[in-house]
C-alpha cells in the first residue's frame, strides 16, 4: 500500500525540530521525493531507504526551502552506490534551473554518477506527471511569487485523491485540484500575497468537498498551534490535522 511521510513541514525558516518542507511519496515500485531544500538523507536512511529510493524527486518551484537540497542530496545517493537512473520532474523553468545548479557543482565530471532523467511539466491545469499501476500524479500552477506547481495524486486501486497546494496565496487552481479529494495538504504560512493562511486553507478545503484536511509549511515558532487547526475549523467541518514531520498517511 501507498504511504505518504512527511519529512519536514516547516515554512521559509526551520527549527530544530521541523525541517523544510518535503515528503515521500512511497510505493511498492516508484517512490517520489517531493521537493528538496535540505538534504534528506538522513530522514530517509532512517525510514530504511536504500540510496536506491526514491525513484523519481519532483520540485514544485525553485525557491530554496524546495530546491536548494537537491545538490547535496544527489551527491550523497551517489556516494552511497547508486546506480540506478533518477527522475527529476518540475516545471519547464525549474528543471532549467536545476540543471544550471548540478553545472554550478561540476554534477557531470562526477565518475560513473546515475543517469538522471528530466521530465520537464507544462505550465498548465492537470498536466500528467507520473502514472503506474498505485498512483497518478497531475499538477496544476498556482499562485506564487514564482512559478510553482501543486500536485493531485489519484490511487486508482483504493480510490482515493490526495491533493497539495503547494506554497500560493487562495486559487482557483487549488480549488480544482482538491475537488473531491480525501485529503488535501494545504499551507498554513499566513494570509499574504503569496501564501495562505489556516482559516483559508480551511476555506478551500469546505469549496473542495475534502473530506480531511492537513496544514504545513507553518512556522512551529508560532505560540499556539492549536489555533492553527481552529482556525481553519471555522469554515471547514471535516478533519482538520497539523501536519508534523516524520507523521505519515496510508493510502
Amino acid at each position: 500500500m501507498a504511504k505518504l511521510i512527511f519529512l519536514g513541514t516547516s515554512a521559509a525558516v526551520p527549527e530544530d525540530t521541523q525541517q523544510y518542507s518535503s515528503m515521500l511519496l512511497s510505493g511498492e515500485k516508484k517512490s517520489v521525493l517531493i521537493d528538496c531544500g535540505w538534504n534528506p538523507i538522513v530522514r530517509l536512511r532512517k525510514l530504511g531507504c536504500s540510496p536506491e529510493i526514491p525513484t523519481d524527486v519532483l520540485i514544485t518551484h525553485f525557491h530554496p526551502d524546495h530546491a536548494a537540497g537537491l545538490p547535496t542530496f544527489l551527491l550523497s545517493i551517489w556516494l552511497l552506490g547508486r546506480k540506478q537512473p533518477l527522475t527529476i520532474h518540475g516545471l519547464e523553468s525549474t528543471i532549467e534551473r536545476i540543471k544550471a545548479l548540478l553545472k554550478l557543482f561540476d554534477w557531470e565530471t562526477l565518475p560513473d554518477t546515475f543517469p538522471i532523467q528530466y521530465n520537464p511539466l507544462p505550465e498548465k491545469e492537470l498536466s500528467p506527471v507520473l502514472n503506474n499501476h498505485e498512483f497518478h500524479i497531475f499538477s496544476s500552477p498556482v499562485q506564487h511569487m514564482i512559478s510553482n506547481i501543486g500536485l493531485r495524486i489519484e490511487f486508482p486501486k483504493h480510490k482515493k485523491i490526495l491533493a497539495y497546494s503547494s506554497d500560493t496565496a487562495p486559487c482557483q487552481q487549488v480549488l480544482r485540484l482538491a475537488r473531491d479529494a480525501d485529503i488535501l495538504i494545504h499551507e498554513a504560512t499566513g494570509e499574504g500575497a503569496w501564501h495562505s493562511s489556516a482559516a483559508q486553507a480551511g476555506e478551500i478545503a469546505s469549496q473542495a468537498g475534502v473530506k480531511t484536511l492537513y496544514l504545513t509549511h507553518y512556522s512551529s515558532k508560532n505560540k499556539n498551534l492549536r489555533l492553527l487547526v481552529e482556525q481553519a475549523q471555522e469554515s471547514f467541518s471535516g478533519a482538520v490535522h497539523l501536519a508534523e514531520d516524520w507523521m505519515e498517511i496510508s493510502l
